[in-house]
């Protein structure tokens, strides 16, 4: 069980700490008083147990550390501070990401665990951290703010040691997402949100956890980024393997997007898998195709020349050939190597909608009606990859 590692002390008057904003450091005026810069030390307490007590990083969810304010002139402005840890007390110390805004803090220790282990690690890169109670060197760092968060002047509090820190490696857990989207130049056409502006979910491999698939246009020199969530933005250097299979000469641009040097329709099939620290992402990009088959066509032979939907010469309808009998809408994206059932969908009113269900039957009977799209010959089948919709007519 987690624990809150507690400092101990005697009681400590924390001043209120009030938000002040200042349009200027030089005039002197009822309304914006002159800035004093602290010129006297700022203390952080050594905790009260840090002598006889080990703390073990890895099994705590805090460190609590108490300081007193700086003093700057007597106004009480709001000042955020930031804890810096060195291994060595002559040593440069490195900051952790989180800051605080009073005097009483409690520190996030999976943050103190990962950079005693950083800071180790640049001075033995080639060693495993010994997972041996060492001491730790811990001061503060001070900045007045205002109300728009722009500093004023920084000081730096005592150094503190706590003899006795346990720092260890601990594997992260990790799990494949469930979903995954696409961002980009030219993605969303006729969304409501736009370039850039509307987040394409892949559509999952049925059957395949960690696998997705979605199919999308770029011109040349368009560009997207990709994430697991909305505003989730990934680019090039996130991507554990590129296989260009379609060749889009892909590359980096300066804003970190996967640029296409060669425009066009592409299929887009990721793989992930857990590695080490962190979800493995491999992008497979082929030429795009999708097809129908089934009852309507009169053929379920997979990748059949004579069901191959026409793609837009650039953004726009796909459409396919006529359906030559009547029966219910089947319809896929193709990826190679994949059966096609994996990356089927279908229209529920004018919306793709990709199979993540096992249909030994149909549509209709195994998914519900409002999913089973009934086709007449002569009618064709029509969609837009960009927004995912589509029509039957």
């Amino acid at each position: 069980m987690k624990k809150t590692l507690y400092n101990i002390v005697g009681c400590l008057a924390i001043a209120a700490l009030a938000s002040v904003s200042l349009t200027s450091c030089e005039k002197d005026t009822e309304s914006n008083p002159t800035f004093h810069k602290c010129t006297s030390p700022f203390v952080l307490n050594t905790p009260a147990l840090a002598t006889n007590n080990t703390y073990d990083l890895a099994n705590a969810d805090g460190l609590e550390l108490t300081c007193t304010q700086p003093d700057y002139g007597g106004v009480p402005y709001v000042v955020r501070y930031y804890v810096q840890v060195a291994l060595d007390a002559s040593a440069p110390f490195q900051e952790l990401a989180s800051s605080y805004t009073t005097a009483r803090m409690k520190v996030n220790a999976s943050e103190l665990n990962t950079a005693m282990l950083d800071i180790y690690k640049q001075d033995h890169p080639n060693d495993v951290y010994p997972e041996t109670a060492r001491p730790l060197y811990v001061r503060l760092r001070a900045c007045p703010v205002t109300v728009n968060n722009e500093a004023l002047d920084t000081v730096y509090s005592n150094v503190i040691t706590l003899p006795n820190v346990l720092a260890k490696y601990v594997p992260p857990t990790l799990s494949l997402s469930e979903n995954l989207f696409l961002v980009g130049s030219s993605i969303g056409n006729g969304s409501d949100k736009g370039y850039w502006g509307w987040w394409k979910p892949f559509a999952p491999v049925f059957g395949n956890a960690g696998e997705f698939y979605s199919i999308i246009y770029v011109p040349d020199g368009g560009s997207f980024k990709w994430g697991e969530s909305e505003g989730d933005w990934r680019g090039y250097s996130n991507v554990y393997e590129l296989d260009d299979q379609a060749g889009a000469g892909l590359s980096e641009n300066a804003d970190g997007n996967i640029e296409v040097a060669n425009g066009g329709w592409y299929t887009v099939y990721v793989e992930s898998k857990v590695g080490p620290a962190s979800i493995l992402y491999t992008f497979h990009l082929y030429p795009a195709k999708a097809y129908i088959i089934g009852n309507a066509t009169g053929d379920w032979t997979d990748s059949n020349a004579a069901s191959e939907m026409v793609a837009p010469s650039g953004d726009g309808e796909w459409v396919s050939p006529v359906f030559t009998a009547a029966g219910e809408l089947r319809a896929y994206i193709k990826v190679p190597g994949i059966d096609w059932w994996r990356t089927e969908f279908t229209l529920k009113g004018s919306d793709l909608f990709w199979r993540t269900m096992d249909i030994p039957d149909n549509w209709g009977a195994n998914v519900g009606e409002e999913y089973s799209v009934q086709c007449t010959p002569g009618q064709q089948l029509k969609v837009n990859f960009s927004t995912n919709t589509g029509k039957v007519e």
